[in-house]
């Protein structure tokens, strides 16, 4: 199977399975044949709204199956998918929304007051998931009006289809533009790797508007199997999905895997059908690695990557897993799909040779197409240019190579990585200065069991202010997404700088991570 672009991979599951069960979520069920007509009808609404090619239709939900038949019809009109964060404020949501410039925005019913509170001019439509949320039109009531039959656009293989958001270190975030070769790549990959095929049955309960989210929903729909769907996680209830719904594969952070082996129902449940865990986005203890062995009984992959590179750089196989090589459970593995790697000095852009830390570098075809309305972003991420491979591109983080094995060590670029989710100080911060008690503050991230990182504030009080750590954390949560707020504050008669006056970061986390093996969790 060679698909060019997910309208061909859609029109091929329809051809051979179109009664087959595609996506299921909670009591709802889609064949592919449901995608296929559901996806026409919208693609004929947003047309008649005025949706045109390159424009982007956004999405604030947790319903994996309405972001994804939003995902098909836009690629049919060769307009471009933007799934939100549904935790960020009403000014993020602002921001992102305008940014990408979109005049569509599908939200829940829960969410359409922070919709219907931010300033969206260039916003034409906005649709309820659920039926009449807020006074909102539902979105099939919506939609199915139209007719059921579409012609695509002609479209390429590296044209746009998804574009997710990803704060940056400038403290704004960007949009990552990923194209129809990327999702489809990761989703081969998947096939291969996992052993995944129609027979099987992908659990996902990680949200949309991340890449993994979306990416093993694109991975369901390539190799024919089905998707259980779960708008949120609790684990009591995803560990009777495993034998309720005959899940075979799943792809899971870490936080998730500790939060159901801690669960007394861990060791009774029943794992039969289940084949495969999949964990990413953040690292994993060797306790909790072993854990999940004795108690799922199914194979273990880690997965590395970013959203700049679709999700998908390399894999820890289970092969891997099983080895007892000295310290390879501490690698990230090797690449994958015909990605390739380099350890870059950040410095001085020169090569640096095997187990010398450095920057890691990612030539792939699944690499980001731009970031949208960025070029001077876009030229950073690939200083030597694109080729035939997608270009080398930047990740920002550190790490060295060892026997083909990548190894992450810390982050070049100044993240945090807490549940999954990347965190950029800069953007914290910039909202930590506002506070008008702190005359000078950073953000940092240190080791936590549970999240792998924490956020946390070292602040410096303007004289005379008496302003305490829940006052600040108090501040922060009602500025900015709570889970990038501080967790922690510590107050400081003043901040290590450099003699050109650059926070030195490194002093700040070094009593955090004393012991630690390495700089990251």
């Amino acid at each position: 199977m060679h698909d060019q672009t997910l309208m061909e991979t859609l029109r091929r599951q329809v051809a051979s399975r179109p009664d087959a069960m595609a996506y299921a979520q909670g009591d709802r069920r889609l064949t592919f044949q449901d995608v296929e007509r559901a996806s026409n009808q919208i693609a004929n609404a947003l047309t008649a709204m005025g949706v045109v090619q390159g424009d982007r239709v956004a999405a604030l939900t947790r319903h994996h199956l309405d972001c994804m038949l939003l995902l098909l019809a836009t690629c049919k009109l060769g307009a471009v998918c933007m799934p939100v964060n549904w935790r960020l404020t009403v000014a993020e949501l602002e921001y992102i929304v305008d940014n990408g410039q979109a005049s569509f925005l599908l939200v829940d019913a829960d969410l359409a007051g922070s919709a219907l509170q931010a300033r969206l001019p260039r916003l034409k439509q906005l649709v309820c998931t659920e039926q009449a949320g807020e006074g909102l039109p539902g979105f099939e009531d919506w939609y199915s009006r139209f007719g059921t039959d579409f012609t695509p656009v002609q479209a390429d293989t590296s044209d746009a289809a998804l574009q997710l958001y990803s704060s940056g270190t400038t403290g704004l975030p960007k949009g990552v533009v990923l194209s129809h070769q990327g999702l489809l790549a990761v989703a081969q990959a998947i096939e291969t790797d996992w052993e995944f095929d129609h027979r099987h049955v992908m659990g996902n309960p990680l949200p949309v508007f991340h890449v993994a989210g979306i990416c093993v929903l694109v991975a369901t729909l390539y190799t024919g199997a089905r998707t259980e769907a779960y708008s949120s996680f609790d684990p009591a209830a995803y560990l009777q999905s495993f034998a309720a719904q005959g899940i075979t594969h799943t792809l899971l952070v870490p936080a998730m895997i500790q939060f159901m082996l801690q669960h007394p129902a861990a060791r009774t449940a029943d794992y039969r059908n289940l084949r495969l865990m999949a964990y990413a986005g953040s690292p994993i203890s060797e306790v909790v690695l072993q854990q999940a062995a004795e108690v799922f009984q199914c194979k273990l992959v880690q997965a590395y990557g970013l959203t700049e590179v679709s999700g998908v750089a390399t894999f820890l196989s289970w092969a891997d897993h099983q080895a007892g090589v000295p310290g390879l459970l501490r690698s990230a593995g090797r690449p994958v799909g015909g990605a390739r790697l380099r350890i870059v000095d950040p410095t001085n852009l020169k090569d640096l040779p095997e187990g010398e830390v450095g920057e890691i570098w990612i030539e792939s075809i699944r690499n980001l197409k731009e970031y949208w309305r960025n070029p001077e972003a876009t030229a950073a991420a690939f200083p030597e240019g694109r080729n035939a491979n997608g270009g080398w591109f930047r990740s920002g983080d550190g790490g060295y190579l060892k026997n083909g094995y990548l190894y992450i060590t810390d982050r070049i670029k100044d993240m945090v990585l807490s549940g999954g989710e990347n965190i950029y100080p800069a953007e914290v911060e910039n909202v930590l200065m506002r506070h008008p008690d702190i005359a000078d503050g950073a953000v940092i991230g240190v080791p936590n069991s549970v999240w792998g990182e924490a956020v946390k504030a070292c602040v410096v009080l303007r004289p005379g202010a008496q302003s305490s750590e829940p006052d600040i954390i108090a501040f922060m949560r009602a500025n900015l997404a709570h889970y990038k707020c501080p967790k922690s504050v510590d107050f400081l008669d003043a901040l290590p700088r450099n003699p050109s006056g650059k926070i030195l970061k490194r002093i700040l986390r070094e009593p955090y991570w004393q012991g630690q093996a390495r700089a990251i969790a």
